[in-house]
């Protein structure tokens, strides 16, 4: 399209040209010696001039606006509440009103960003600045999700219960990032273990071993000390009651384990607790007269170990005595969470009981010819190579294994060294 605006060519000529781009090129054009002869003359060709340029003016602004209309709108971003609790404010200053009051993990649009600031808007349409320091991006709300989307369906390993407030973190470790706070108490399901070194305070130096004393042999000497080896921390891949997963540091919460079986633990650590059936006594203390019968797993208190569990402990329940008493344990193996229990019946098995529904629980443990397991030094993942899978039943009080007929026994890898069992030596008779 285009419009052309046209005066005496003895004087001047203007042209308005709209392109088909929607730019608009005004070109005045004229005679210095036409335009100077006349004043008369010379005052029309300002009014032209003005008309012209006012109407170039008008034909810019409106295709301008109009092409501003079609041009996209940048996508939204936002950003999300890393603290626990904190305030958007209406200026960024010594002095400001608060605006809004957001809590850990609400969303927050974001409509300016400042220096250190950022004016954000709430779900609700409140508006303040807030610092950028206590939000994330959205990359790792993003990396949250995704392990909640990949680990959806784990399996429990364990329950366990918050010790004190903390944050989640997107991986292993200190300084991963970290977005979700979890209150005190807060239930949890435990998923994986990983175990890392813990990482060394900046400016550490590692010390150099001694020089050897004089006097010492030399081939001694030559044979460098070995270095110590790192102090090393568990983590563990959690479920909250929210749904949402993430990593926690493992000193920060207890395994959830019954006070009438934590007590039995005898310096060990518990690291599971399963419910295998009840058995119900009338003459028992408890309110709930059904007492819960347990199948435990527990380790030594000390992080960083290449198994999960070395003891596997059955808690039965005397009703003579209203007490617990071990009816099952397997010491000094190499378990892996997680345990399984079920009831089932023995295919296996050759008494008129085996056809019956038991409970039923069963666990992995390392073999001997499998070698030694080293957690991942990245990802702190606990990976075994071979492995053997125990079953056991529980029938009334006694604990029997189901095995296929056949099957060798042992094979399994031992933390400790076994003590040799040696027969005691045979009393002889004294002759008279």
């Amino acid at each position: 399209m285009s419009s052309a605006c046209r005066i005496d060519s003895r004087f001047a000529g203007i042209v308005l040209i709209a392109s088909n781009m929607g730019e608009v090129v005004c070109a005045v054009l004229w005679s210095p010696s036409a335009i100077f002869s006349s004043s008369r003359q010379l005052d029309l060709v300002r009014r032209t001039l003005r008309i012209a340029g006012l109407a170039g003016l008008l034909m810019c602004l409106t295709f301008g606006l109009g092409c501003s209309r079609l041009r996209p709108k940048p996508p939204a971003q936002y950003v999300y509440v890393t603290a626990k609790q904190t305030f958007l404010r209406d200026r960024v200053a010594a002095v400001s009103n608060r605006t809004a009051t957001v809590q850990n993990g609400d969303k927050l649009q974001v409509l300016e960003r400042g220096r250190r600031f950022i004016r954000v808007q709430t779900e609700k349409g409140e508006q303040g600045w807030i610092d950028e320091k206590v939000v994330a991006a959205q990359e790792i709300f993003d990396q949250f999700e995704t392990l909640k989307q990949q680990h959806k369906d784990d399996p429990t390993v364990a329950s366990a219960v918050v010790r004190d407030e903390v944050y989640v973190h997107a991986k292993p470790g200190r300084d991963t990032e970290k977005f979700y706070r979890l209150a005190e108490g807060e239930k949890l399901k435990l998923l994986a273990r990983a175990t890392l070194a813990k990482p060394l305070p900046p400016g550490t130096r590692v010390a150099k071993p001694a020089p050897p004393p004089a006097g010492t042999n030399a081939k001694a000497a030559a044979v460098p000390d070995a270095p110590a080896p790192p102090v090393m921390e568990d983590w563990w891949l959690i479920r909250d009651s929210k749904g949402d997963t993430g990593w926690l540091y493992g000193r920060m919460m207890d395994v959830d384990v019954p006070d009438a079986v934590g007590r039995y633990a005898e310096g060990q650590r518990i690291v599971g607790a399963y419910v295998l059936t009840t058995v119900n006594d009338p003459e028992a203390e408890q309110d709930n007269k059904d007492i819960p019968i347990y199948v435990t797993v527990l380790n030594p208190y000390k992080a960083g170990l290449p198994y999960d569990f070395d003891q596997v402990r059955v808690f039965t329940w005397n009703v003579k005595k209203h007490r617990y008493e071990t009816g099952f344990r397997d010491k000094n193996i190499e378990g892996y969470l997680p345990v399984i229990t079920k009831t089932a019946a023995d295919p296996y098995g050759k008494s008129p009981t085996a056809t019956t529904p038991a409970p039923t629980f069963s666990y992995r443990v390392l073999a001997d010819d499998a070698g030694p397991v080293i957690p991942d030094p990245v990802t702190g993942a606990v990976v075994p190579g071979k492995t053997i899978l125990k079953t056991y039943r529980l029938e009334g009080n006694l604990v029997r294994r189901v095995i296929p007929p056949g099957t060798p026994t042992g094979g399994e890898a031992r933390p400790q060294p076994a003590a040799d069992k040696k027969k005691p030596a045979a009393k002889t008779k004294k002759k008279r």
